[in-house]
Protein backbone atom coordinates (compact mmCIF):
# COMPACT_ATOMS: atom_id res chain seq x y z
CA UNK A 1 0.00 0.00 0.00
CA UNK A 2 2.96 2.21 0.61
CA UNK A 3 3.52 2.24 -3.18
CA UNK A 4 0.21 3.18 -4.27
CA UNK A 5 -0.27 5.95 -1.46
CA UNK A 6 3.29 7.54 -3.07
CA UNK A 7 2.02 7.06 -6.45
CA UNK A 8 -0.83 8.51 -5.89
CA UNK A 9 1.20 11.66 -3.71
CA UNK A 10 3.23 12.26 -6.74
CA UNK A 11 0.36 12.25 -9.06
CA UNK A 12 -1.69 14.69 -7.45
CA UNK A 13 0.13 16.54 -5.22
CA UNK A 14 3.37 16.79 -6.65
CA UNK A 15 1.51 16.96 -10.56
CA UNK A 16 4.53 14.28 -11.67
CA UNK A 17 3.97 12.55 -15.10
CA UNK A 18 3.57 8.55 -15.27
CA UNK A 19 7.25 8.30 -16.35
CA UNK A 20 8.70 10.54 -13.33
CA UNK A 21 6.39 8.13 -11.34
CA UNK A 22 7.95 5.16 -12.87
CA UNK A 23 11.42 6.09 -12.51
CA UNK A 24 11.05 7.59 -9.14
CA UNK A 25 8.99 4.63 -7.25
CA UNK A 26 10.86 1.67 -9.80
CA UNK A 27 7.20 0.34 -11.17
CA UNK A 28 5.91 -0.08 -14.66
CA UNK A 29 4.23 2.22 -16.27
CA UNK A 30 1.28 -0.18 -16.41
CA UNK A 31 1.43 -0.16 -12.99
CA UNK A 32 1.19 3.30 -12.46
CA UNK A 33 -1.54 3.83 -14.58
CA UNK A 34 -3.60 1.12 -13.19
CA UNK A 35 -3.22 2.88 -9.13
CA UNK A 36 -4.47 5.90 -11.00
CA UNK A 37 -7.24 4.97 -12.68
CA UNK A 38 -8.68 2.63 -10.22
CA UNK A 39 -8.24 5.32 -7.48
CA UNK A 40 -10.37 7.71 -9.92
CA UNK A 41 -12.66 4.92 -10.78
CA UNK A 42 -13.23 4.76 -6.25
CA UNK A 43 -13.72 8.68 -6.41
CA UNK A 44 -10.58 9.73 -4.59
CA UNK A 45 -7.79 12.38 -4.84
CA UNK A 46 -5.30 13.85 -2.75
CA UNK A 47 -5.05 14.23 0.27
CA UNK A 48 -6.94 10.79 0.87
CA UNK A 49 -9.01 10.57 4.18
CA UNK A 50 -7.13 10.02 7.74
CA UNK A 51 -9.27 7.64 8.52
CA UNK A 52 -8.64 5.55 5.63
CA UNK A 53 -6.43 2.67 6.47
CA UNK A 54 -4.24 0.52 4.20
CA UNK A 55 -6.83 -2.64 4.31
CA UNK A 56 -9.46 0.00 3.67
CA UNK A 57 -7.90 1.37 0.72
CA UNK A 58 -6.72 -1.40 -1.14
CA UNK A 59 -10.78 -3.10 -0.25
CA UNK A 60 -11.67 -0.23 -2.20
CA UNK A 61 -9.14 -0.48 -4.94
CA UNK A 62 -9.38 -3.87 -5.72
CA UNK A 63 -12.79 -5.32 -4.35
CA UNK A 64 -12.83 -8.75 -4.91
CA UNK A 65 -15.04 -11.13 -7.31
CA UNK A 66 -18.24 -12.01 -6.62
CA UNK A 67 -18.82 -15.46 -5.96
CA UNK A 68 -20.73 -17.53 -8.16
CA UNK A 69 -21.65 -20.86 -7.25
CA UNK A 70 -21.20 -23.99 -9.13
CA UNK A 71 -25.38 -24.05 -10.24
CA UNK A 72 -24.63 -20.20 -11.57
CA UNK A 73 -21.56 -21.61 -13.66
CA UNK A 74 -23.17 -24.24 -15.08
CA UNK A 75 -21.15 -27.41 -14.84
CA UNK A 76 -20.18 -28.93 -18.34
CA UNK A 77 -21.73 -32.42 -18.79
CA UNK A 78 -17.79 -34.20 -19.16
CA UNK A 79 -19.80 -37.08 -20.56
CA UNK A 80 -21.04 -35.20 -23.74
CA UNK A 81 -17.74 -33.22 -24.23
CA UNK A 82 -16.42 -36.39 -24.37
CA UNK A 83 -18.41 -38.16 -26.59
CA UNK A 84 -18.27 -35.10 -29.22
CA UNK A 85 -14.07 -34.78 -28.93
CA UNK A 86 -14.40 -38.25 -30.80
CA UNK A 87 -16.10 -36.50 -34.04
CA UNK A 88 -13.74 -35.33 -36.69
CA UNK A 89 -12.52 -31.43 -36.19
CA UNK A 90 -14.03 -30.84 -32.93
CA UNK A 91 -11.71 -29.30 -30.46
CA UNK A 92 -11.97 -28.37 -26.62
CA UNK A 93 -11.41 -25.09 -27.38
CA UNK A 94 -14.93 -25.10 -29.60
CA UNK A 95 -17.01 -27.27 -26.86
CA UNK A 96 -15.59 -24.64 -24.13
CA UNK A 97 -17.00 -21.54 -26.95
CA UNK A 98 -20.40 -23.32 -27.20
CA UNK A 99 -20.74 -24.05 -23.70
CA UNK A 100 -19.71 -20.25 -22.63
CA UNK A 101 -22.31 -18.89 -25.05
CA UNK A 102 -24.97 -20.96 -22.75
CA UNK A 103 -23.10 -20.63 -19.72
CA UNK A 104 -21.58 -16.73 -19.80
CA UNK A 105 -20.76 -16.98 -16.13
CA UNK A 106 -19.44 -20.08 -16.94
CA UNK A 107 -15.33 -21.47 -16.47
CA UNK A 108 -13.00 -20.01 -18.19
CA UNK A 109 -11.30 -22.03 -20.92
CA UNK A 110 -7.85 -22.80 -19.21
CA UNK A 111 -10.36 -23.93 -15.98
CA UNK A 112 -12.60 -25.70 -18.19
CA UNK A 113 -9.86 -27.61 -19.94
CA UNK A 114 -8.24 -28.59 -16.67
CA UNK A 115 -11.65 -30.01 -15.33
CA UNK A 116 -11.87 -31.66 -18.31
CA UNK A 117 -8.70 -33.53 -17.91
CA UNK A 118 -9.17 -34.24 -14.17
CA UNK A 119 -12.54 -36.23 -15.31
CA UNK A 120 -10.53 -38.20 -17.77
CA UNK A 121 -7.89 -39.39 -15.25
CA UNK A 122 -11.17 -41.09 -13.17
CA UNK A 123 -12.33 -43.47 -15.81
CA UNK A 124 -10.55 -46.69 -17.28
CA UNK A 125 -6.73 -46.18 -18.95
CA UNK A 126 -8.42 -47.74 -22.04
CA UNK A 127 -10.81 -45.45 -22.57
CA UNK A 128 -7.89 -42.64 -22.32
CA UNK A 129 -7.14 -42.75 -25.81
CA UNK A 130 -8.67 -40.77 -28.06
CA UNK A 131 -10.17 -41.91 -31.30
CA UNK A 132 -11.96 -39.85 -34.04
CA UNK A 133 -15.39 -41.88 -35.51
CA UNK A 134 -14.60 -43.85 -38.30
CA UNK A 135 -10.97 -43.63 -38.10
CA UNK A 136 -9.77 -46.16 -37.00
CA UNK A 137 -10.34 -50.78 -37.21
CA UNK A 138 -7.70 -52.79 -34.20
CA UNK A 139 -7.73 -56.46 -35.13
CA UNK A 140 -6.00 -59.36 -33.53
CA UNK A 141 -6.82 -62.94 -32.88
CA UNK A 142 -8.02 -63.73 -29.18
CA UNK A 143 -4.85 -65.88 -27.00
CA UNK A 144 -7.25 -68.58 -25.84
CA UNK A 145 -8.63 -71.02 -28.03
CA UNK A 146 -11.79 -73.28 -28.65
CA UNK A 147 -11.60 -76.97 -29.51
CA UNK A 148 -13.33 -78.61 -32.44
CA UNK A 149 -14.65 -82.38 -32.19
CA UNK A 150 -14.37 -84.61 -34.88
CA UNK A 151 -18.32 -86.30 -34.62
CA UNK A 152 -16.80 -89.37 -36.74
CA UNK A 153 -13.39 -89.83 -35.28
CA UNK A 154 -13.25 -88.22 -32.17
CA UNK A 155 -10.29 -86.00 -33.07
CA UNK A 156 -9.95 -82.71 -31.44
CA UNK A 157 -8.94 -79.54 -33.41
CA UNK A 158 -8.70 -75.59 -31.81
CA UNK A 159 -10.16 -72.97 -33.46
CA UNK A 160 -8.35 -69.43 -33.52
CA UNK A 161 -11.02 -66.56 -32.68
CA UNK A 162 -10.31 -63.62 -34.67
CA UNK A 163 -11.52 -59.76 -32.81
CA UNK A 164 -11.78 -56.75 -34.12
CA UNK A 165 -12.69 -53.32 -32.66
CA UNK A 166 -13.95 -49.79 -34.36
CA UNK A 167 -11.89 -47.12 -32.62
CA UNK A 168 -14.19 -44.70 -31.46
CA UNK A 169 -17.16 -46.63 -30.03
CA UNK A 170 -15.23 -49.93 -29.11
CA UNK A 171 -18.17 -51.83 -31.07
CA UNK A 172 -16.76 -55.61 -31.69
CA UNK A 173 -16.70 -58.07 -33.48
CA UNK A 174 -15.66 -61.84 -33.13
CA UNK A 175 -15.30 -65.16 -35.49
CA UNK A 176 -13.99 -68.05 -35.55
CA UNK A 177 -11.43 -69.65 -37.76
CA UNK A 178 -9.88 -72.82 -38.17
CA UNK A 179 -5.96 -71.13 -38.17
CA UNK A 180 -4.62 -67.84 -38.37
CA UNK A 181 -2.61 -68.22 -41.43
CA UNK A 182 -2.89 -64.97 -43.89
CA UNK A 183 -6.40 -66.49 -45.56
CA UNK A 184 -8.12 -66.29 -41.88
CA UNK A 185 -6.85 -63.23 -41.60
CA UNK A 186 -8.41 -61.96 -44.74
CA UNK A 187 -11.21 -63.72 -44.07
CA UNK A 188 -11.66 -62.15 -40.73
CA UNK A 189 -11.15 -58.30 -41.85
CA UNK A 190 -13.83 -59.27 -44.61
CA UNK A 191 -16.15 -60.11 -42.13
CA UNK A 192 -15.68 -57.66 -39.48
CA UNK A 193 -16.17 -54.64 -42.47
CA UNK A 194 -19.12 -56.52 -43.63
CA UNK A 195 -20.67 -56.92 -39.53
CA UNK A 196 -19.63 -53.05 -39.16
CA UNK A 197 -21.38 -52.22 -42.81
CA UNK A 198 -18.70 -49.95 -43.46
CA UNK A 199 -14.79 -49.68 -43.77
CA UNK A 200 -12.96 -46.93 -41.40
CA UNK A 201 -9.68 -45.11 -42.82
CA UNK A 202 -6.68 -47.13 -40.92
CA UNK A 203 -6.37 -50.94 -40.48
CA UNK A 204 -4.51 -51.35 -37.31
CA UNK A 205 -3.22 -55.09 -37.38
CA UNK A 206 -0.38 -56.83 -34.53
CA UNK A 207 2.59 -57.78 -36.86
CA UNK A 208 1.40 -61.46 -37.79
CA UNK A 209 3.93 -63.29 -40.34
CA UNK A 210 0.91 -64.14 -42.57
CA UNK A 211 0.09 -60.10 -42.93
CA UNK A 212 3.70 -58.34 -42.34
CA UNK A 213 6.50 -59.95 -43.69
CA UNK A 214 9.10 -56.89 -42.52
CA UNK A 215 8.09 -55.42 -39.31
CA UNK A 216 9.56 -52.00 -38.90
CA UNK A 217 8.49 -49.04 -36.84
CA UNK A 218 8.77 -46.65 -39.94
CA UNK A 219 8.26 -48.43 -43.49
CA UNK A 220 6.79 -52.26 -42.54
CA UNK A 221 6.50 -54.58 -45.67
CA UNK A 222 3.19 -56.33 -46.18
CA UNK A 223 2.17 -59.41 -47.84
CA UNK A 224 0.92 -59.12 -51.31
CA UNK A 225 -2.44 -60.49 -50.96
CA UNK A 226 -3.10 -58.33 -47.38
CA UNK A 227 -2.17 -55.32 -49.27
CA UNK A 228 -4.54 -56.19 -52.07
CA UNK A 229 -7.15 -56.63 -49.33
CA UNK A 230 -6.60 -53.27 -48.36
CA UNK A 231 -6.30 -51.46 -51.74
CA UNK A 232 -9.98 -53.20 -52.54
CA UNK A 233 -11.49 -51.66 -49.25
CA UNK A 234 -9.96 -48.48 -49.94
CA UNK A 235 -8.17 -48.85 -46.47
CA UNK A 236 -4.69 -47.98 -45.38
CA UNK A 237 -3.04 -50.48 -42.92
CA UNK A 238 -1.08 -49.16 -40.23
CA UNK A 239 0.84 -52.16 -38.35
CA UNK A 240 1.07 -51.79 -34.73
CA UNK A 241 5.25 -51.35 -33.22
CA UNK A 242 6.82 -54.45 -32.28
CA UNK A 243 6.35 -55.01 -28.51
CA UNK A 244 3.90 -51.74 -28.08
CA UNK A 245 -0.03 -53.28 -27.16
CA UNK A 246 -0.29 -49.83 -26.07
CA UNK A 247 -0.47 -49.35 -30.30
CA UNK A 248 -3.78 -51.47 -30.06
CA UNK A 249 -5.12 -51.00 -26.91
CA UNK A 250 -8.45 -51.19 -28.12
CA UNK A 251 -8.31 -54.45 -29.16
CA UNK A 252 -6.67 -55.82 -26.44
CA UNK A 253 -9.45 -54.69 -24.54
CA UNK A 254 -11.95 -56.56 -27.06
CA UNK A 255 -10.00 -59.61 -26.83
CA UNK A 256 -10.14 -59.39 -23.23
CA UNK A 257 -14.23 -58.74 -23.34
CA UNK A 258 -14.39 -61.79 -25.89
CA UNK A 259 -12.58 -64.24 -23.56
CA UNK A 260 -14.24 -63.26 -20.84
CA UNK A 261 -17.67 -62.59 -21.80
CA UNK A 262 -18.21 -65.06 -25.08
CA UNK A 263 -15.21 -67.92 -24.71
CA UNK A 264 -15.67 -68.24 -20.89
CA UNK A 265 -19.40 -68.55 -21.27
CA UNK A 266 -18.88 -71.12 -23.68
CA UNK A 267 -16.57 -73.42 -22.12
CA UNK A 268 -18.67 -76.31 -20.94
CA UNK A 269 -20.32 -76.59 -24.40
CA UNK A 270 -19.38 -79.11 -26.98
CA UNK A 271 -18.73 -77.83 -31.19
CA UNK A 272 -18.61 -80.71 -33.76
CA UNK A 273 -18.31 -78.18 -36.02
CA UNK A 274 -16.76 -73.86 -36.84
CA UNK A 275 -19.75 -73.56 -38.37
CA UNK A 276 -21.59 -74.44 -35.00
CA UNK A 277 -19.28 -72.40 -33.22
CA UNK A 278 -19.85 -69.02 -35.22
CA UNK A 279 -23.42 -69.69 -34.38
CA UNK A 280 -22.81 -69.16 -30.53
CA UNK A 281 -20.76 -66.55 -31.15
CA UNK A 282 -22.93 -64.35 -32.70
CA UNK A 283 -25.56 -64.94 -29.72
CA UNK A 284 -22.69 -63.74 -27.30
CA UNK A 285 -21.37 -61.17 -29.79
CA UNK A 286 -25.14 -59.06 -29.90
CA UNK A 287 -25.04 -59.21 -26.08
CA UNK A 288 -21.66 -57.75 -24.98
CA UNK A 289 -22.24 -54.65 -27.55
CA UNK A 290 -25.53 -53.64 -25.87
CA UNK A 291 -24.29 -54.68 -22.14
CA UNK A 292 -24.05 -50.88 -20.73
CA UNK A 293 -20.61 -49.80 -19.73
CA UNK A 294 -20.20 -48.95 -16.06
CA UNK A 295 -18.50 -45.72 -16.07
CA UNK A 296 -20.12 -44.31 -18.89
CA UNK A 297 -23.25 -44.29 -19.96
CA UNK A 298 -24.13 -46.22 -23.32
CA UNK A 299 -23.34 -49.28 -24.77
CA UNK A 300 -20.79 -50.15 -27.73
CA UNK A 301 -24.17 -50.26 -29.99
CA UNK A 302 -25.39 -46.71 -29.08
CA UNK A 303 -22.11 -45.29 -29.32
CA UNK A 304 -21.45 -47.42 -32.96
CA UNK A 305 -24.64 -45.89 -34.21
CA UNK A 306 -24.01 -42.32 -33.02
CA UNK A 307 -20.10 -42.42 -33.86
CA UNK A 308 -19.03 -44.68 -36.19
CA UNK A 309 -21.74 -46.26 -38.44
CA UNK A 310 -22.45 -42.36 -40.04
CA UNK A 311 -18.97 -41.82 -41.22
CA UNK A 312 -18.07 -45.43 -41.92
CA UNK A 313 -16.78 -45.77 -46.18
CA UNK A 314 -19.10 -47.36 -47.78
CA UNK A 315 -18.26 -51.63 -48.44
CA UNK A 316 -17.62 -52.07 -52.22
CA UNK A 317 -19.94 -53.80 -54.62
CA UNK A 318 -18.19 -57.07 -54.55
CA UNK A 319 -16.47 -58.54 -51.69
CA UNK A 320 -12.67 -58.94 -52.08
CA UNK A 321 -11.84 -62.54 -53.77
CA UNK A 322 -9.10 -64.09 -51.84
CA UNK A 323 -5.85 -63.80 -54.16
CA UNK A 324 -2.33 -65.40 -54.04
CA UNK A 325 0.57 -63.91 -55.92
CA UNK A 326 4.19 -65.09 -57.53
CA UNK A 327 6.30 -64.45 -60.07
CA UNK A 328 6.92 -65.93 -62.89
CA UNK A 329 9.22 -66.29 -65.94
CA UNK A 330 7.73 -65.43 -69.46
CA UNK A 331 9.02 -68.79 -71.78
CA UNK A 332 9.90 -68.66 -75.44
CA UNK A 333 6.28 -69.13 -76.17
CA UNK A 334 5.13 -66.28 -74.85
CA UNK A 335 3.24 -68.59 -71.93
CA UNK A 336 3.69 -68.30 -67.81
CA UNK A 337 2.94 -71.70 -66.23
CA UNK A 338 0.74 -71.46 -63.31
CA UNK A 339 -0.23 -74.64 -60.99
CA UNK A 340 0.71 -76.77 -64.52
CA UNK A 341 -1.71 -75.00 -66.65
CA UNK A 342 -0.04 -72.33 -69.39
CA UNK A 343 -1.57 -69.13 -69.77
CA UNK A 344 -0.34 -66.41 -72.65
CA UNK A 345 0.70 -63.12 -72.44
CA UNK A 346 1.71 -60.42 -74.92
CA UNK A 347 4.90 -62.00 -76.67
CA UNK A 348 6.49 -58.60 -76.51
CA UNK A 349 7.36 -60.06 -72.66
CA UNK A 350 9.22 -63.05 -73.75
CA UNK A 351 11.84 -64.45 -71.13
CA UNK A 352 10.68 -61.00 -68.74
CA UNK A 353 9.79 -61.57 -65.29
CA UNK A 354 5.92 -60.73 -64.32
CA UNK A 355 3.88 -60.55 -61.56
CA UNK A 356 0.87 -62.89 -61.37
CA UNK A 357 -2.27 -62.34 -59.41
CA UNK A 358 -4.20 -65.81 -59.21
CA UNK A 359 -7.86 -66.56 -57.51
CA UNK A 360 -9.95 -69.06 -57.55
CA UNK A 361 -11.91 -67.96 -60.86
CA UNK A 362 -9.04 -65.68 -62.42
CA UNK A 363 -5.40 -65.86 -63.55
CA UNK A 364 -3.97 -61.90 -63.70
CA UNK A 365 -0.75 -60.92 -64.98
CA UNK A 366 1.30 -57.90 -64.51
CA UNK A 367 4.17 -56.71 -65.63
CA UNK A 368 5.65 -53.45 -63.92
CA UNK A 369 2.36 -52.59 -62.09
CA UNK A 370 0.10 -52.68 -65.42
CA UNK A 371 -1.95 -55.59 -66.56
CA UNK A 372 -1.15 -57.02 -69.51
CA UNK A 373 -3.43 -59.93 -69.56
CA UNK A 374 -6.48 -61.69 -67.98
CA UNK A 375 -7.36 -65.57 -68.13
CA UNK A 376 -10.46 -67.92 -66.78
CA UNK A 377 -8.55 -69.95 -64.60
CA UNK A 378 -8.56 -73.34 -66.00
CA UNK A 379 -7.26 -76.83 -63.41
CA UNK A 380 -6.27 -78.33 -66.87
CA UNK A 381 -2.52 -79.84 -66.11
CA UNK A 382 -0.59 -79.36 -68.96
CA UNK A 383 -2.82 -77.60 -71.68
CA UNK A 384 -2.82 -73.96 -72.76
CA UNK A 385 -4.96 -71.26 -72.53
CA UNK A 386 -4.49 -68.68 -75.30
CA UNK A 387 -5.34 -65.16 -76.74
CA UNK A 388 -4.82 -64.77 -80.24
CA UNK A 389 -3.56 -61.01 -79.33
CA UNK A 390 -0.84 -62.22 -77.65
CA UNK A 391 0.81 -64.12 -80.57
CA UNK A 392 3.07 -62.76 -83.08
CA UNK A 393 1.73 -61.72 -86.27
CA UNK A 394 3.20 -64.67 -88.39
CA UNK A 395 1.60 -67.41 -85.43
CA UNK A 396 -1.91 -65.13 -85.42
CA UNK A 397 -1.73 -66.38 -89.48
CA UNK A 398 -1.07 -69.66 -89.31
CA UNK A 399 -3.68 -69.85 -86.47
CA UNK A 400 -6.23 -68.84 -88.63
CA UNK A 401 -5.57 -71.58 -91.12
CA UNK A 402 -8.03 -74.11 -91.45
CA UNK A 403 -8.17 -76.98 -94.33
CA UNK A 404 -11.05 -75.62 -96.06
CA UNK A 405 -9.61 -72.14 -96.33
CA UNK A 406 -6.43 -73.89 -97.69
CA UNK A 407 -8.34 -75.79 -100.16
CA UNK A 408 -10.33 -73.12 -101.75
CA UNK A 409 -7.07 -70.88 -101.76
CA UNK A 410 -5.86 -73.47 -104.33
CA UNK A 411 -9.06 -73.67 -106.06
CA UNK A 412 -8.07 -70.06 -106.89
CA UNK A 413 -4.93 -71.49 -108.55
CA UNK A 414 -6.60 -74.59 -110.24
CA UNK A 415 -8.36 -77.77 -109.64
CA UNK A 416 -5.51 -80.05 -110.05
CA UNK A 417 -3.74 -77.34 -107.13
CA UNK A 418 -6.80 -78.07 -105.08
CA UNK A 419 -6.55 -81.79 -105.48
CA UNK A 420 -2.98 -82.13 -104.59
CA UNK A 421 -3.69 -79.87 -101.34
CA UNK A 422 -6.67 -82.10 -100.40
CA UNK A 423 -4.24 -85.18 -100.87
CA UNK A 424 -1.87 -83.91 -98.99
CA UNK A 425 -3.95 -83.16 -96.09
CA UNK A 426 -6.00 -86.06 -95.88
CA UNK A 427 -2.64 -88.22 -95.59
CA UNK A 428 -1.70 -86.84 -92.89
CA UNK A 429 -2.53 -88.28 -89.40
CA UNK A 430 -3.79 -84.68 -88.56
CA UNK A 431 -4.87 -81.74 -91.19
CA UNK A 432 -2.55 -79.17 -89.14
CA UNK A 433 0.27 -81.83 -90.04
CA UNK A 434 -0.07 -80.81 -93.57
CA UNK A 435 -0.53 -77.07 -93.30
CA UNK A 436 3.20 -76.75 -93.77
CA UNK A 437 3.03 -78.26 -96.49
CA UNK A 438 0.28 -76.56 -98.39
CA UNK A 439 1.76 -73.31 -97.69
CA UNK A 440 4.56 -74.35 -99.32
CA UNK A 441 2.96 -75.79 -102.40
CA UNK A 442 0.72 -72.47 -102.48
CA UNK A 443 4.45 -70.16 -102.47
CA UNK A 444 5.70 -72.20 -105.25
CA UNK A 445 2.91 -70.13 -107.01
CA UNK A 446 4.52 -66.88 -106.57
CA UNK A 447 7.89 -68.41 -107.76
CA UNK A 448 7.09 -69.95 -110.38
CA UNK A 449 3.51 -68.63 -111.61
CA UNK A 450 0.18 -70.14 -111.27
CA UNK A 451 -0.19 -71.69 -114.63
CA UNK A 452 2.71 -73.53 -114.08
CA UNK A 453 2.01 -74.75 -110.58
CA UNK A 454 -1.35 -76.22 -111.83
CA UNK A 455 0.42 -77.86 -114.48
CA UNK A 456 3.34 -79.17 -111.91
CA UNK A 457 0.31 -80.38 -109.69
CA UNK A 458 -1.50 -82.23 -112.90
CA UNK A 459 1.60 -83.99 -113.46
CA UNK A 460 2.21 -85.01 -109.86
CA UNK A 461 -1.21 -86.49 -109.18
CA UNK A 462 -0.88 -88.41 -112.60
CA UNK A 463 1.95 -90.31 -110.65
CA UNK A 464 0.79 -89.87 -106.99
CA UNK A 465 3.44 -87.83 -105.74
CA UNK A 466 1.40 -86.21 -102.82
CA UNK A 467 4.45 -83.84 -101.90
CA UNK A 468 5.92 -80.53 -101.53
CA UNK A 469 9.04 -81.90 -102.81
CA UNK A 470 7.99 -83.86 -106.02
CA UNK A 471 6.01 -80.66 -107.50
CA UNK A 472 9.09 -78.47 -106.11
CA UNK A 473 11.44 -80.98 -108.26
CA UNK A 474 9.00 -80.69 -111.01
CA UNK A 475 8.88 -77.18 -111.29
CA UNK A 476 13.24 -76.90 -111.18
CA UNK A 477 13.13 -79.73 -113.80
CA UNK A 478 10.94 -77.88 -116.14
CA UNK A 479 8.84 -81.05 -115.89
CA UNK A 480 5.31 -79.89 -116.05
CA UNK A 481 5.34 -79.66 -119.66
CA UNK A 482 7.02 -83.23 -120.04
CA UNK A 483 4.58 -85.71 -121.78
CA UNK A 484 2.94 -88.07 -118.72
CA UNK A 485 4.01 -91.33 -118.97
CA UNK A 486 1.60 -93.95 -119.94
CA UNK A 487 0.46 -95.84 -117.34
CA UNK A 488 0.08 -99.53 -117.25
CA UNK A 489 -3.29 -100.94 -117.82
CA UNK A 490 -2.67 -103.91 -115.55
CA UNK A 491 -4.86 -103.81 -112.50
CA UNK A 492 -2.83 -102.75 -109.79
CA UNK A 493 0.29 -101.38 -111.52
CA UNK A 494 1.97 -98.21 -109.69
CA UNK A 495 3.03 -95.37 -111.57
CA UNK A 496 5.44 -93.22 -110.47
CA UNK A 497 8.59 -91.14 -111.79
CA UNK A 498 10.74 -92.97 -110.36
CA UNK A 499 9.63 -96.72 -111.27
CA UNK A 500 11.90 -97.70 -113.96
CA UNK A 501 9.46 -99.59 -115.83
CA UNK A 502 9.50 -103.06 -118.08
CA UNK A 503 11.83 -101.64 -120.97
CA UNK A 504 14.67 -100.90 -118.17
CA UNK A 505 14.74 -104.90 -117.64
CA UNK A 506 14.89 -105.57 -121.10
CA UNK A 507 17.33 -103.89 -122.42
CA UNK A 508 19.67 -104.57 -119.01
CA UNK A 509 18.90 -108.86 -119.97
CA UNK A 510 20.41 -107.58 -123.66
CA UNK A 511 23.42 -105.84 -122.08
CA UNK A 512 23.93 -108.74 -120.12
CA UNK A 513 23.91 -111.05 -123.01
CA UNK A 514 26.18 -109.17 -124.66
CA UNK A 515 29.20 -109.12 -121.97
CA UNK A 516 28.61 -112.90 -121.88
CA UNK A 517 29.41 -113.29 -125.48
CA UNK A 518 32.44 -111.35 -124.95
CA UNK A 519 33.67 -113.01 -121.99
CA UNK A 520 33.83 -116.08 -124.11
Amino acid sequence: MRRIRETLRLFWGCGMSQNKIHESCSISRWTVGEYISRARAAGLSWPLPEDLDDAALEKLLFPPKPVISKGQRGIPDWNYIDQQLCHKGVTLRLLWEEYIEQNPKGYQRSRFCDLYHEWRKKIDYSMRQEHKAGERTFVDFAGKTMPIVNPKTGEVRQAHIFVAALGASSYTFAKAFPSEDLHSWIRGCVSAFEYFGGVTELLIPDNPKAAVTKPCRYEPGLNATFLDMAQHYGVAVLPARVRHPKDKAKVELSVALVTRWILAALRNHTFFSIAQLNEAIEVLLEKLNTKPFQKIPGSRYERFCDLDKPVLKQLPVQPYEYAEFKKARVNIDYHIDVDGHWYSVPHQLVRSQVDVRITATTVEIFSHGRRVASHVRSRLKGRHSTITEHMPKSHQAYKEWSPTRIINWAMGIGSNTAKLVENILNSKRHPEQGYRSCLGLLRLGKMHGNERLEQACARALSVGAYSYTSVKSILSNNLERAPLPERVSSEGAIVHLNIRGPNYFVKSKEDDDVTTSDAR
